[in-house]
């Protein structure tokens, strides 16, 4: 369906009269919301389309016209293949807006997000508290996205309690988790309520690892934050420098060679491969099956001595490059590459038959941590969990790009519990398999070097990739001088660790290191 036709259906929903909508590139929509029309316009667009709030933030123009404008994105894939931009402007002397995640709960997240960050109000969100910048070490009324904050006026933040939400009543008992963990994992509190042994309440509070990643792009030449990009997740470097190049390509209008996006969907498909085997070992020590968890660990060793020898860096850093990659591949590239696939192949099947083979891994992973369909929709779930519980949304075959090229079948359960985000992993392993050898043939060992000048253009655009998590989004505007003057960053796990939350209701406590790793989700890629 053409877009124009989509714009033709809200107009009539809202009765806003012509709307008016601005193409930005091959595949971004910007709508300018009427006066009063923002929230019923929002609401229209997540009807209309099937999809959740992607992003919602704010960008501070308050030096052009006294204002912020705030941007709510949907996606259009299955409608039309575009991204649309819902936008209007908030005034600086009144920084407010009526809230949408009544009706639009995955904004919620967001836009309590906005409050702390720039101060912006969501009148009618039934939680304000704040998300990153805790109030204990943040002072009230900085807030760090706004261009006239200073760092260096900061005081001591207030001291009082976070107010957890607190489920009362007989027989219920509360435990706090964390936010520091045993072993080597982010810090997140979970706070858990039980009756008994069941869980009936999950609330998680996370920003213990909030850096500041958005402000630090900021009055950046583009070709300054690559590197940047690469250490906003750890485990996703590869798909997080992947979604910030595609949105400085776009600005610039830079075509990237074939030979480049080749070399692109090998290396994020390696990335995929080395997390997901890493989870299925994950999953296996969590039930105390300590043997394929051991033989998960060496598959991914054998996949990072893979990577160092493709590009010289386990974990893919410096290896994209605006415009292309960093380096063309030497002459065993192909060679090495079709090696290690071999061996990695064979590792995985007698893997795979390790757990689904025995009886007691099954007894722990079937039916433990369902996360229904419906529930993950109004979540705003995304990516790999989202994909476990019968939700088809697969940039690479939504927005494919050069996947286009590509033969394969997005992986799809719909279970919902930690069996069936297994699956999809066991799937999307093998997939990546098939990818990376069709990319081989079409690439020919040829790769052009991208190039990190002259990727100054004003203008604003979105960058995206499927990561192995799920979507990796950047949105950045760079200004007339070529810097960077805003940039906005959603990993999936902001928005899945709700999900999470809702998966343990009604298993026991002992069960939740189990559903966590099913997720695995990134404090990082949250803390952004």
């Amino acid at each position: 369906m053409d877009y124009k036709e989509i714009l033709k259906n809200i107009e009539g929903i809202c009765g806003a009269g012509s709307l008016k909508a601005v193409a930005n590139g091959a595949d971004e929509v910007y709508v300018e919301a009427p006066a009063g029309s923002f929230n019923k316009l929002c609401h229209a667009f997540h009807k209309t389309l099937n999809s959740p709030v992607m992003m919602f933030f704010a960008v501070d123009n308050t030096a052009g016209n006294a204002s912020y404008r705030l941007y709510c994105v949907f996606s259009g894939a299955q409608a039309c293949g575009k991204w649309f931009f819902v936008y209007f402007d908030v005034p600086e002397n009144k920084p407010e807006f009526n809230s949408i995640a009544k009706e639009i709960f995955s904004a919620s997240l967001f836009e309590r997000e906005m409050k702390e960050m720039f101060g912006i109000i969501p009148l009618g969100n039934p939680d304000t508290r704040r998300l990153h910048l805790h109030p204990e070490v943040w002072p009230k009324g900085n807030y760090p996205l706004r261009k006239s904050f200073k760092a260096g006026s900061l005081k001591a933040g207030e001291k009082k309690e976070y107010v957890f939400g607190k489920i009362e009543g007989d027989g219920i008992f509360e435990v706090p988790v964390g936010p520091v963990h045993a072993g080597i994992i982010g810090p997140g509190h979970f706070r858990f309520s039980a009756a008994g042994e069941p869980i009936i309440n999950l609330e998680i509070r996370l920003g213990f690892t909030h850096r500041g990643v958005e402000k630090l792009f900021e009055g950046k030449k583009p070709e300054e934050c690559l590197a940047l990009s690469e250490c906003a997740s750890g485990d996703s470097v590869f798909a997080h420098s992947l979604a910030f190049c595609g949105a400085v390509e776009k600005i610039n209008s830079i075509d990237v060679p074939p030979g480049a996006q080749y070399q692109r969907c090998i290396f994020l498909e390696l990335e995929r491969m080395y997390n997901h085997v890493a989870d299925m070992g994950g999953i296996a020590i969590d039930v105390g099956f300590s043997f394929p968890s051991a033989y998960a660990s060496t598959m991914k060793e054998s996949l990072l001595c893979l990577n160092e020898k493709l590009t010289g860096s386990r974990y893919l850093k410096g290896i994209n490059a605006i415009g292309g990659t960093g380096k063309s591949p030497d002459k065993n590239f192909l060679a090495d590459l079709s090696a290690g696939l071999d061996d990695i192949t064979q590792d995985f099947n007698s893997l795979k038959e390790m757990l689904l083979s025995n009886v007691s891994f099954m007894d722990r992973a079937d039916n433990t941590g369902i996360l229904r369909k419906k529930t993950a929709e109004d979540l705003g779930v995304i990516g790999m969990p989202a994909r476990a519980s019968g939700i088809p949304n697969d940039l690479r075959k939504d927005f494919p790009g050069v996947y286009a090229k590509m033969n394969f079948k997005a992986a799809k359960q719909n279970k919902g519990d930690v069996l069936a985000r297994l699956n999809v992993r066991f799937q999307e392993f093998e997939e990546s398999i098939s990818i990376i050898r069709q990319a081989m043939n079409l690439l020919h060992g040829d790769g052009v070097p991208g190039n990190n000048t002259g990727a100054g253009k004003p203008g604003f655009a979105l960058g995206y990739c499927e990561g192995w998590r799920g979507p990796v989004l950047y949105w950045l505007k760079i200004n007339e001088k070529g810097f960077i003057d805003r940039c906005k960053i959603v990993d999936p796990s902001f928005h899945n660790w709700q999900g999470l939350s809702y998966a343990v209701l009604g298993e026991i406590i002992p069960d939740f290191p189990l559903c966590n790793k099913s997720f695995d989700l990134s404090y990082s890629g949250n803390d952004l």
